[in-house]
């Protein structure tokens, strides 16, 4: 949490573009590019709100199972929203990052990919974090798949392992882990996202399609945030008479 009391990271599962597409009679992937406008909103408030990362699940490694054609556009709407918006992303000091497991993608989208990471890595201000082909599951089995390696080269022994060692591993190792997660399009959640990393996360809902998600119900949700106590284990009490504390 910051100091004016906004989450340090904010983690959003994006749902509903191919819904709000059909509500309005047109093709699925028309969604998937009113939501790509929605992403721009939603980057450019938590810009202005200070907050240090945002990530969001952009494509999960079940989503493969979609039409084949619905696959295909996402792909090149990837692709296209890569090449049309790193320059902006750079230009507002946004750092770029990507996890998940890119190898299945075409050697275009990998190649555009690393170029938007190197273009932005040295920027200091909102870190975005693109969730592409990414499974919660993958990536704690591909921790301990490395964690193993360290263990066989005699890097690392197994009475060594703890949470912080393990999440050293992860795809999110240089990112806090998030204090709000939000879920768009009426469904309660988590969908493989994350799985590890939200643990102590606050989780808010929203009836809200995500092309309709815009600045006013992200601030919605941020004020649902600041309303919460967060204990981590312990009683209200404490976190009242730590938070009362004056260093004399």
């Amino acid at each position: 949490m910051t100091d004016n009391g906004n989450p340090r990271h904010i983690a959003i599962i994006m749902d509903g573009n191919g819904r709000w597409a059909e509500k309005k009679s047109m093709p699925r992937f028309m969604g998937h590019k009113a939501g790509v406008k929605a992403v721009r909103n939603i980057v450019e408030h938590c810009v202005k709100e200070k907050i240090e990362v945002l990530s969001l699940f952009a494509f999960s490694s079940e989503n493969w199972r979609r039409p084949k054609k619905e696959v295909q556009m996402l792909m090149e709407l990837f692709i296209g929203t890569l090449q049309s918006q790193v320059d902006k992303l750079d230009n507002n000091n946004i750092k770029l990052v990507i996890i998940g497991d890119r190898s299945v993608f075409s050697a275009k989208l990998q190649n555009k990919i690393a170029e938007a990471e190197c273009q932005t890595e040295n920027n200091s201000g909102l870190t975005l974090v693109i969730a592409a082909n990414y499974g919660g599951k993958r990536d704690i089995s591909q921790a301990f798949q490395k964690i193993i390696k360290k263990i066989n080269a005699g890097a690392l022994k197994a009475e060594d392992i703890s949470e912080p060692v393990i999440a050293q591993f992860l795809d999110t190792s240089e990112l806090p882990d998030p204090d709000l997660f939000i879920r768009t399009g009426g469904e309660q959640r988590i969908s493989n996202f994350l799985i590890w990393q939200l643990a102590y996360t606050e989780f808010y809902f929203t009836q809200a399609l995500w092309p309709d998600f815009d600045q006013l119900l992200l601030a919605e949700a941020i004020n649902s945030f600041k309303g919460r106590q967060r204990r981590f284990g312990r009683t209200g009490n404490q976190i009242i008479n730590t938070s009362n504390l004056t260093i004399k």
